[in-house]
């Protein structure tokens, strides 16, 4: 059966009053919450037991996972990314079941893709429902700083009707189910993965750049993880919370203030939308709402995707502990 944990509806729904304050919830040890996934000693955990450090070098990148499925919650970590040249390095927090589902997995994701020396550290963000990989939903940001300078919070509210990123506790998309996309929406337990793998045939200008191993090791670290869901038994596989668990304060939808802070981020960051990607699709995605003047800003911005000249990429996914595992990117 699924145990949520005590009092996550009641606490999930005043940390997204406040903007996803995750420091209000409790950080669990790593050895509590999450196993290790592969790369042998590039993973260390620190003294404090709560803080990790990943890191990608000539033989292998580094990864965990979260001891527990989860059905729903609020996830998050701080994070600072390796600094310097970063061509071709792919830093990953996201959630997954496909290790279960092999053939219709769903996915949340959070990419963060390395540059060369003097290029921003871009974010970008997708979902998967149902095994659809051959179907990205990608939308690539800028940041309003630099990931290597500090720890900064990146955070994922998934509920049954939505899926919403936070930056900072700063919302920066906003995924509303609905009956358009069918199973394409994430609904079955996942997983919470952290990753850093080498993504040299696609990560930098689709390919051109690669991971220079003279800047190595590249280390990525993770601080404040906080898993906050419905974490299931994986034996029983039931599909969702009791009903006598959930509460009427769980939030339905993001407030107007925060609503704000996300338009602004999406008019000043917004590198790649899915949506507007007229060679991926001759037809948007139903469920997308176009706006002719992001999508002015998005053509200015990249005439070449957008004027039809674009390809896309299969999805690569860690197979074993002993992969570099990982999520797609366009």
């Amino acid at each position: 059966m699924v145990n949520c944990h005590l009092g996550f509806f009641v606490l999930l729904s005043f940390v997204v009053s406040v903007c996803g304050a995750s420091r209000n919830l409790p950080i669990l040890s790593f050895d509590e919450g999450y196993s290790q996934l592969f790369g042998d000693d590039n993973l260390i955990v620190l003294k404090d037991g709560k803080s990790v450090h990943l890191s990608l070098d000539e033989r292998t990148g580094s990864g965990f996972v979260s001891q527990d499925l989860y059905f729903h919650g609020f996830f998050s970590a701080s994070i600072k990314l390796p600094a310097d040249y970063t061509a071709g390095v792919v830093v990953a927090f996201y959630m997954s079941n496909g290790d279960m589902f092999e053939k219709n997995h769903d996915e949340v994701d959070f990419e963060f893709l390395g540059n060369i020396r003097g290029k921003d550290w871009r974010i970008q963000t997708n979902v998967y429902g149902n095994g659809s990989t051959s179907f990205g939903r990608e939308e690539r940001y800028g940041l309003w700083f630099d990931p290597s300078e500090d720890f900064h919070q990146y955070s994922i509210l998934w509920t049954e009707d939505q899926i919403i990123f936070y930056v900072d506790n700063v919302p920066i998309r906003e995924i509303k189910r609905t009956a358009a996309m069918g199973g394409d929406f994430p609904s079955k337990p996942m997983s919470l993965y952290a990753t850093i793998w080498d993504g040299s045939d696609w990560a930098t200008n689709g390919g051109r750049y690669r991971v220079n191993y003279k800047y190595a090791p590249y280390v990525a670290k993770f601080s404040d993880l906080v898993l906050h869901g419905c974490a299931m038994d994986p034996i029983e596989q039931s599909s969702k919370c009791d009903n006598a668990e959930k509460h009427d304060s769980v939030p339905t939808g993001i407030t107007p203030q925060q609503r704000t802070k996300m338009e602004n981020f999406r008019k000043k960051q917004m590198q790649y939308s899915y949506c507007y990607d007229r060679a991926r699709y001759k037809v948007p995605p139903s469920e997308c709402v176009l706006d002719p003047k992001e999508a002015e800003r998005l053509r200015a911005f990249d005439p070449v995707t957008f004027g039809g000249v674009h390809r896309s990429r299969g999805k690569r996914h860690h197979r074993s502990k002993s992969s570099q595992g990982g999520a797609s990117s366009v």
